[in-house]
């Protein structure tokens, strides 16, 4: 599972000082559940999923992630997580087996292992067709699959998704969504960002917001409708990070 507790993260900044992108944030994702959280750019919802993936450090607090602390064991944090984000890249000239294949050897899995795991992953996001085929070839739905697959080769209990519909087509995107929620069927804690509401009206279990750095509200969507007496996602969004709580 994961638990954040009172994550903070101060930047240095020459012109502004001290800037706080995350303050005092503490939630729960428990296996079996999609922990979507949002947040508008700047909001620091991305700080956050990257203090939980250890590649920040937090200024304060911290988080349990697969039972490790990010801060203490940061490595065996990474071990057991799969994180994907908007700024993952691949090499140009693997074919998409061979940069699952690659990740795989980075992450001690034996031949077997990464063959019966590649197998796994081609069949459940459709990519027996461009298997065999470089990644310069490839459609940027078709490398978004790729660096999905690399990120869960080596079958993580935990799995951080930042914004991994964005850029896509719909058919594409649907894809993916379907597959989020086979893993959250799975017993994987999952944690979903995203901008399209729609995604998170039909995938999460649990929904937080964030704003100016802080977690301003929590729960399911039908306790954010009654609580802020709004029909949609989206109305409650605006009204949580706008002025009013």
């Amino acid at each position: 599972m994961i638990e954040a507790r009172e994550l903070s993260k101060v930047f240095s900044d020459k012109k502004r000082g001290d800037v706080r992108a995350v303050d005092r944030v503490s939630f729960t994702c428990v296996p079996g559940e999609i922990y979507g959280l949002l947040g508008a750019n700047g909001a620091g919802k991305t700080t956050t999923l990257r203090m939980l993936a250890t590649i920040l450090a937090p200024t304060s607090g911290t988080a349990i992630v697969a039972g490790y602390d990010v801060v203490r064991e940061p490595e065996k944090v990474r071990a057991n997580i799969g994180f994907l984000s908007t700024a993952t890249a691949l090499y140009d000239r693997l074919t998409a087996f061979e940069t699952v294949e690659y990740f795989g050897q980075l992450y001690g899995l034996d031949s077997a292992r990464i063959k019966q795991r590649s197998d796994e992953l081609f069949k459940a996001l459709d990519m027996e067709e461009f298997r065999d085929r470089r990644c310069a070839k490839l459609s940027t739905g078709m490398k978004q699959k790729v660096s999905i697959a690399r990120t869960l080769i080596h079958n993580p209990s935990v799995m951080i998704f930042d914004e991994p519909t964005s850029g896509l087509d719909v058919m594409t995107a649907r894809s993916i969504i379907d597959f989020i929620r086979q893993c959250r069927d799975q017993g994987k804690t999952v944690i979903f960002s995203t901008h399209v509401m729609s995604e998170v009206e039909k995938l999460c279990d649990r929904i937080g917001i964030i704003h100016g750095g802080q977690l301003r509200t929590e729960g399911t969507l039908e306790e954010m409708r009654v609580r802020y007496r709004k029909v949609s996602l989206e109305e409650v969004f605006v009204e949580v990070s706008g002025d009013g709580r």
